[in-house]
């Protein structure tokens, strides 16, 4: 048994055209929300992915971010140095010296993995979207720009009052209260030292 057809609805000609001059005249009285980028710059979320800053005081060179990124567009570059001891009879310890860092932003997908895993808070997200270049080569941005888009990275969001202060500041907190008093405690023993000793006199001469 062959299906039945659904019934086909008469169109009256011109309705479409009547359609869309009815949509034309209804958006011609509203007011235009189109914003003349560049004259009128964007009001970015506070946490847009634009561009990933470089804190490089804090790079280890630990590379898991390198290992990490799914799309392979970090390259770190180091050597090693060795640190004289810090007190006399210990022993020397090398450290890595950070040669080179750069993100390939024609590769990067902003997925955030590489600032996710950083254990020493060395990468930010910086809203900065104006970075276009007219040669792909271009985009491969060393440790030198990265730097300088650490200067657009906003401030962390505060703290809720009623939230636990991070174990980072009640250490630093600690170490300042006793460095203090260690201080607070030697000028005090320098003050009373000072009042026991008497005076030296002066002989004088005949």
């Amino acid at each position: 048994m062959a299906a039945s057809l659904p019934p086909t609805r008469s169109r009256i000609p011109g309705s479409g055209l009547a359609k869309g001059l009815a949509v034309t005249l209804r958006t011609m009285t509203r007011k235009s929300v189109t914003a003349q980028y560049p004259d009128a710059q964007p009001e970015l979320p506070p946490r847009t992915r634009g561009v990933i800053g470089l804190f490089e005081e804090n790079c280890t060179v630990c590379m898991l971010c390198a290992r990490e990124c799914p799309d392979w567009c970090i390259y770190i570059d180091s050597h090693k140095e060795t640190v004289p001891a810090a007190a006399p009879g210990g022993r020397e310890r090398s450290r890595n010296v950070l040669d080179r860092f750069a993100i390939d932003f024609s590769l990067c997908m902003y997925c955030g993995i590489c600032i996710e895993v950083c254990p020493f808070d060395a990468l930010f997200w910086s809203p900065e979207f104006e970075y276009a270049e007219t040669d792909i080569r271009e985009l491969t941005h060393e440790r030198d720009k990265l730097r300088e888009w650490m200067w657009t990275v906003p401030e962390p969001p505060a703290l809720d009052p009623a939230a636990e202060e991070p174990k980072e500041i009640a250490a630093a907190r600690k170490a300042a209260d006793k460095l203090a008093a260690e201080q607070a405690a030697a000028e005090h023993t320098a003050a009373e030292h000072a009042e026991s000793t008497p005076p030296a006199t002066e002989e004088g001469t005949a």
